[in-house]
């Protein structure tokens, strides 16, 4: 990924450096624990975790010669305990391992970091939403279908939707990420010719991870295209938020907006210009990690007990998810956290239709006082469809029908424009999404 969208911890992650300290702690692991078996010498186990080492620009200058990445880290690797006087030792480095021993198990400890920052990102937003949903928990909004006004709602309880969502993300993320917490130490087909169940056990338990059940050469690959799936369902939960609030900063509209900042500029040739252009990267971005899954999920069929069909891909799509999850998240916390709102604006738009919005209300109120409901739908939509063409007043113009004050008392009509009945179950929705206080 580009260093625009990249944050500095999770970039380090998926640095080469960092893949390469995760490959040397899986070998090292597994000298150890074949040391402890008594199959490796515990000097042998010692001496490498004292003096293994390797860097990435060794690596690559070995690797435009053996054409094979593993290799050259191995290649590497030995070279640094020969330089320190062991070179003897490097033997037991590797031992009865394959390369994806080492490449799935390493790569699992990565996800396991890049998901750990992820958890935090999607706490924080919840947090942001929830504070925010209560802070506009009773300002009035039009709810609207089909970018039409339907029926009145509140902001906050708009974001506490939002909250809602982003818990559950919470929890898709931490069963896939769950599921990506194990390596493999079976060897080239996984079925151990060379290093036994017990001590793939042992490795894995110092790393903080599972033994994978069964694998071929590769852990299989619906663990990823998992973990991937997870990632771009949060990824549209974010866009989901940034289009709203697009949505909500157009000229026409102004109910929200995203912070706009001094010095800022909008348009080289407009300098009226505020555009929502955090929200509309955001939703650029969703996509990119949303396009990921899909080769994700081309991956887990390969040929026979492995072929690498899968690797280049997952170079490109577990690192850039990852890392644009990331960014993005950061992103929408920003947003949230700063978001301009206009209540006055928004309870000026739900009045500007002069009442339409309250057309079903008065359905079930003609209807609860006798009035057939197909006949009180014909009346209501008829009334309903001059005050639109028209700009006119519909609670003025039922008010004025007398088939409906001859269903309704003034007391009662005034109830059925009443805000708070259409809203009085606000509270209640509340102690659903976020516990009774």
């Amino acid at each position: 990924m580009i260093p625009r969208y990249t944050r500095a911890q999770m970039g380090a992650i998926w640095s080469e450096d960092n893949k390469y300290k995760q490959w040397l702690e899986v070998e090292l692991a597994a000298s150890e624990a074949l040391a402890e078996m008594g199959v490796v010498p515990a000097e042998a186990a010692r001496l490498l975790r004292a003096h293994a080492g390797c860097t990435a620009s060794r690596i690559a200058e070995i690797e435009r010669e053996t054409r094979h990445d593993v290799i050259a880290f191995t290649t590497a690797v030995a070279e640094s305990m020969k330089a320190a006087g062991h070179g003897d030792d490097s033997r037991w480095f590797h031992y009865g391992m394959t390369s994806n021993d080492v490449v799935d198990t390493a790569q699992a400890l990565q996800v396991k970091q890049s998901a750990a920052l992820i958890r935090d990102q999607l706490e924080k937003l919840a947090a942001s939403l929830k504070r925010r949903a209560f802070e506009f928990k009773d300002a009035v909004q039009i709810g609207r279908t089909h970018g039409i006004q339907a029926e009145p709602v509140t902001f906050g309880w708009k974001l506490a939707l939002y909250y809602d969502e982003i818990r559950r993300n919470i929890e898709r993320l931490d069963l896939a990420a769950a599921q990506m917490r194990y390596g493999k130490i079976s060897g080239a087909v996984g079925v151990f010719a060379h290093i036994g169940p017990d001590a793939e056990s042992r490795i894995c338990e110092k790393l903080g991870l599972l033994p994978a059940p069964i694998a071929s050469q590769v852990i299989s690959r619906d663990r990823h295209a998992s973990f991937l799936s997870a990632l771009a369902l949060i990824a549209a939960a974010l866009e989901k938020i940034a289009l709203e609030v697009r949505h909500l900063q157009r000229t026409e509209v102004r109910e929200a907006s995203e912070p706009f900042a001094a010095g800022q500029k909008g348009s080289s040739a407009m300098p009226h210009k505020k555009n929502p252009i955090v929200c509309e990267q955001i939703c650029g971005l969703a996509r990119v990690v949303r396009a990921n899954v899909h080769p994700a999920m081309e991956d887990i069929a390969l040929w026979h007990e492995r072929d690498i069909s899968h690797s280049s891909v997952e170079r490109v799509v577990l690192a850039d998810s990852c890392i644009l999850t990331d960014y993005l998240l950061e992103k929408t916390i920003w947003l949230i956290d700063n978001m301009r709102v206009f209540p006055d604006r928004m309870r000026r738009n739900l009045d500007l239709t002069k009442g339409l919005v309250f057309s079903g209300q008065l359905l079930l109120d003609l209807a609860a006082a006798g009035m057939l409901r197909e006949d009180a739908y014909r009346l209501v939509q008829r009334h309903a469809m001059h005050c639109w063409e028209t700009d006119g007043d519909f609670r003025a113009a039922v008010s004025a029908d007398p088939e409906i004050s001859a269903c309704l008392t003034r007391d009662q009509l005034d109830r059925t424009f009443a805000l708070d009945r259409q809203l009085g179950n606000i509270n209640t929705i509340f102690d659903r999404v976020f516990g009774t206080p």
